[in-house]
């Protein structure tokens, strides 16, 4: 079958998805949680008979405490997470909470993070993706011998990465959606399965080039998609129902971290055979292109 007939129309559904994540990082930019700005987590427990919502907490701790967010944790339990406070003031709020509802509040888990530990946190996050980066070029362009194979790999995983950020910094924008450490781990999660789909695709195309030195490379291309899509696609389904099921029926805690790989696994299926594979395609098209402008 012929596939990369329709690779404008392929860089053209890219477009789409990634543009306007793109115009909401400039205007918006993402919600961070905590774990990247700084503050308190305090997460508490209620009795089971009381009745509780998570606009009910906010309105009877805005006087005391700033918060940022409220969740559901399970079963009674709720995490409020706002600006950083010391022990003094997390007794207030606990006290205001009992005083509020007329009953005994337990507290689970108290967590502060400061400024200087959360910037060194980024400037990790910042580092680690660099460092995949430069990695996986590395080892791509190693295997096959060629660099365009590993710039397409790192390409297709850029593109991953743009899906994935745009698509939370429109979540924080409309929902309040906030991204925190558990989505970092998400997304070099994504990354690393995009590369792995990538490998197996380019891996067949090398041998196919192996095989038929004489044959256009675009065709070559062409049966190197048809011989590994359905692998790809039948590998990835089985995922993506179960992370489905998570983002239904998980708690909130995971939730938002399922949503995360759910989205970056459907890009990562997409974007091997269908950003990558043109990508070489249109490398390999650039030096005829030069010679014709040249002469």
């Amino acid at each position: 079958m012929n596939f990369l007939k329709y690779t404008k129309l392929y860089l053209l559904i890219s477009a789409l998805v990634i543009i306007p994540g793109v115009i909401s990082l400039i205007l918006y930019g993402i919600k961070p949680s905590i774990d990247f700005v700084g503050g308190s987590l305090l997460e508490v427990k209620f009795p089971a008979e009381t009745a509780v919502s998570t606009q009910q907490l906010k309105e009877a701790v805005q006087d005391t405490y700033q918060l940022q967010s409220v969740q559901l944790s399970g079963a009674d339990r709720y995490v409020l997470k706002g600006e950083m406070v010391q022990n003094e003031t997390k007794n207030k709020i606990l006290a205001k909470l009992q005083g509020t509802f007329q009953t005994d509040v337990v507290e689970l888990r108290f967590e502060t993070i400061g400024p200087t530990l959360s910037r060194e946190l980024l400037m990790k996050t910042l580092t680690a993706e660099a460092i995949v980066a430069i990695l996986i070029t590395g080892f791509v362009a190693r295997q096959f011998n060629e660099l365009k194979y590993g710039l397409a790999a790192i390409l297709a995983m850029f593109h991953d990465t743009l899906v994935l950020i745009g698509v939370f910094s429109l979540l924080g924008h409309f929902m309040g959606v906030e991204v925190d450490i558990l989505f970092v781990t998400a997304l070099l999660t994504t990354l690393s399965f995009s590369v792995h789909d990538t490998i197996v695709v380019f891996d067949r195309i090398r041998e196919l080039k192996v095989k038929n030195p004489r044959t256009d490379f675009k065709q070559i291309l062409n049966t190197g998609v048809t011989e590994t899509l359905s692998r790809s696609l039948n590998n990835s389904m089985t995922t993506i129902i179960m992370l489905f099921t998570l983002s239904l029926l998980g708690g909130s805690t995971i939730r938002w971290f399922s949503i995360t790989l759910l989205v970056g696994l459907i890009s990562g299926t997409y974007s091997s055979p269908f950003v990558a594979v043109p990508l070489l395609l249109l490398w390999d098209k650039l030096p005829s292109k030069w010679r014709q402008k040249r002469n």
